[in-house]
Parts: C-alpha cells; sequence; structure tokens
C-alpha cells in the first residue's frame, strides 16, 4: 500500500515508526531499516526518511559523526534511489550543518544518475534558504565549470534565496552574463524573473541588471520580468503596468 493510500492518523503512525526504527539502527550501528526506507519506491516513504535523518541529526548531538559516516557508506550504492535518498538527507543537515556535508555535494554533483544530481540542485535550494552563507560560496565554486549543465544547474540552485534575497545571488549570476551556452543563458534569464517579482525585489535587481555589461542578456531579461509580472500576476507585488513603469526610470 502506498503512502498516501494510508489514512492521515495512518500515515503520522508511519513516519513515526520509520523515525524511530532509524534512530535504533544508527544506535546500534546497524542499516538494515535505513536502507529499506531509503530505497523504498515510494517517493513519499524515502521523504519520510531524509526529513527523519535530518532530525536525528539535529536532535542527537552525539550521533552526528555516526550519520555522517553513514551517509557516505550509502552514497556508495549501486542503488539511485539510496544514492538520492542520502543527498537528500544531507540537505536537511545543510540547513544548519553545511560544513558536515559538503563533500558529499562536491561528489553527487557528478553522480551518474539524474535523480541523484537533481537531489544536489534540491538540497542547494532548501539549504540555501536557510543557511546562505555557505551555501553560495559552495555555488560559487561551480559557476565557470566547464560542464554547461553543472553550471546551468548551479544558476537553478540558489534561485530561491535570490527569491527573497535578491541582492546576494546577484553578484552570482552576473558571473554567468557572458556564458555561451543557450541552456545556460535561457535558465539565468529564467532565475533573473524568478527574482524580480516578490515584494522589495524588482528595486533591488534593476539597478543590478544597470551595470551589466551584456546588454543584449539584459534585454532578454527584462523581456522575462515583464512576463513575470504576468504570468504570475495574482502573486507579484507589482502589476506588470508598475514593473513596465519601474523600469523605464530606473534602468540606466
Amino acid at each position: 500500500m502506498a503512502f498516501y493510500d494510508l489514512s492521515a492518523e495512518e500515515r503520522k503512525r508511519h513516519v513515526e515508526k520509520i523515525s524511530r526504527e532509524m534512530l535504533a539502527d544508527i544506535e546500534k550501528g546497524g542499516t538494515k531499516k535505513i536502507l529499506r526506507y531509503f530505497s523504498d519506491s515510494d517517493t513519499y516513504i524515502r521523504k519520510s526518511a531524509y526529513i527523519a535523518a535530518g532530525r536525528i541529526y539535529s536532535a542527537h548531538p552525539a550521533l552526528r559523526k555516526k550519520i555522517i559516516r553513514l551517509l557516505g557508506e550509502l552514497l556508495q550504492s549501486d542503488d539511485f534511489y539510496i544514492r538520492q535518498t542520502a543527498v537528500n538527507a544531507a540537505g536537511e543537515i545543510a540547513m544548519k550543518d553545511f560544513g558536515a556535508v559538503e563533500k558529499f555535494f562536491d561528489n553527487s554533483l557528478f553522480d551518474p544518475h539524474h535523480s541523484v544530481r537533481n537531489a544536489v540542485i534540491g538540497s542547494i535550494k532548501k539549504s540555501g534558504r536557510k543557511n546562505p552563507r555557505p551555501v553560495l560560496a559552495w555555488a560559487k565554486k561551480f559557476l565557470h565549470h566547464p560542464d554547461k549543465e553543472v553550471r546551468r544547474e548551479i544558476c537553478h540552485g540558489i534561485e530561491l534565496r535570490g527569491r527573497t534575497h535578491p541582492q546576494e545571488i546577484l553578484p552570482l549570476l552576473a558571473e554567468l552574463q557572458f556564458d555561451t551556452t543557450a541552456r545556460v543563458k535561457n535558465t539565468l534569464v529564467h532565475v533573473i524573473g524568478q527574482i524580480s517579482y516578490k515584494k522589495n525585489c524588482l528595486p533591488v535587481v534593476i539597478p543590478a541588471l544597470s551595470k551589466w555589461k551584456n546588454r543584449e542578456l539584459v534585454a532578454k531579461a527584462i523581456e522575462e520580468i515583464i512576463d513575470v509580472h504576468d504570468r504570475y500576476r495574482n502573486f507579484s507585488a507589482l502589476t506588470q503596468k508598475e514593473a513596465i513603469d519601474f523600469i523605464h526610470k530606473n534602468l540606466v
């Protein structure tokens, strides 16, 4: 039976069971239950497991070294589900203790399976919102990586922090303005749009874009910003007309 075939009360009990059994495994140095949950075909079981791992890490300081060692072992598994879940568990830890799991992201960013690589970016997104300083410093290392997909993924990975604090990621985005790869440029334009429509964001984004040297890229970004203010009009701080007027007045 799938996780969401259970009633709300049954799901709650099952999540508690997952956490309880994982804690017992970690304390005893075992992996039987952890492997079972980390490899489950049900996305929500795996999600419950990696969230449990993060909570156990926070609640039990004495077990942290064991947990980090365990995640390192799981990342050597042949099962991509296990590696994916281990990366997501590292993402839970990274929200408070990025340094403890940084090496896992370094390696898993180049995992042969796309699901594991995507888990790295998902982890960077969620940890970047809560613990931005080390996460953005890590992301900066890969902005000029020779692999275009790495550059694109990193650009996408820092987006969520930019939605609330665009000033923190705009200097990183600026380093990509002359990237010659279409997929990277398209992602860059998309991210600029995504960090422009929340309250107080456009007044940060437009002055920054005014200083960029690649005016062709800036023009595409402005088109995207204007379009985003229409597509997300129910969530935008400004109407599309207000955004256009602000841009015309303030873009140098």
